[in-house]
């Protein structure tokens, strides 16, 4: 944990990195047809170790950053992040849904699979997080393919009424962020799904941001405790 916070903070401190993040698509029939462009970054040291398995992070944005253009969805989250210079020891992708529609699970589950199969990724450190309506994807997603993922962060979404179904994700790493003053998605969302998973004994952690609205997703994504607690969770 010290060891992966402290990349994180290394990282972090350099001012002379640039953007690594790399423009690509992916595009199918999953029950809806989609057409997923997204920005690709790949950690240092990966073309010199062709032997080596990497963590993968999927980031899924809000509505605001739909669209067709790759440069709106580095407004918030890792994208950002990269944009600015940050370096992670993983690969990470970051989806754009078109526009006028929603984050679609067998979609997400498909560039998923993509990705396992084409990069040098370790299929037991695989991630997926979102904010806003990606946090929505990313709790729809794990529900529709609890198997996939070894921990998923959801920040300011809900699960709907799948907190009904909340035992199967009995066995999935999950912190949950969202703030007790949003606007746009009531907190309430996120409690409901927590509480069902606590009551199984889901491996579920709930950090709720006192004073915070919508944007509970900027601290989240910028606190190396998070990076690390992620980066720990491997399927068995």
């Amino acid at each position: 944990m010290v060891k992966i916070a402290a990349l994180f903070i290394l990282a972090t401190s350099s001012m002379l990195l640039a953007d690594t993040q790399t423009p690509t698509s992916f595009s199918g029939d999953f029950v809806i047809k989609v057409n997923y462009r997204y920005l690709l970054s790949k950690p240092e040291g990966y073309a010199d170790s062709p032997d080596k398995k990497w963590p993968l992070v999927v980031f899924l944005h809000g509505s605001g950053e739909s669209g067709t253009d790759l440069e709106q969805i580095k407004k918030h989250g890792p994208p950002k992040l990269l944009a600015a210079g940050q370096k992670f020891p993983a690969i990470i992708a970051s989806l754009q849904c078109e526009p006028n529609n929603l984050w679609n699970p067998h979609g997400v589950q498909a560039v998923t699979e993509h990705l396992i199969k084409t990069l040098h990724v370790d299929p037991k450190r695989v991630y997926l997080t979102g904010i806003s309506m990606g946090g929505f994807g990313t709790w729809e997603t794990a529900f529709e393919h609890p198997d996939t993922y070894a921990a998923i962060a959801p920040i300011c979404g809900g699960a709907g009424v799948r907190w009904l179904t909340a035992q199967r994700l009995k066995h999935l790493p999950c912190w949950i962020f969202h703030g007790d003053k949003d606007g746009a998605v009531p907190v309430e969302n996120s409690q409901k799904i927590y509480d069902a998973l606590k009551k199984i004994e889901a491996p579920v952690k709930l950090t709720i941001y006192p004073g915070v609205g919508h944007d509970s997703w900027t601290q989240t994504y910028a606190n190396p405790e998070f990076w690390s607690w992620l980066f720990e969770q491997k399927k068995p």
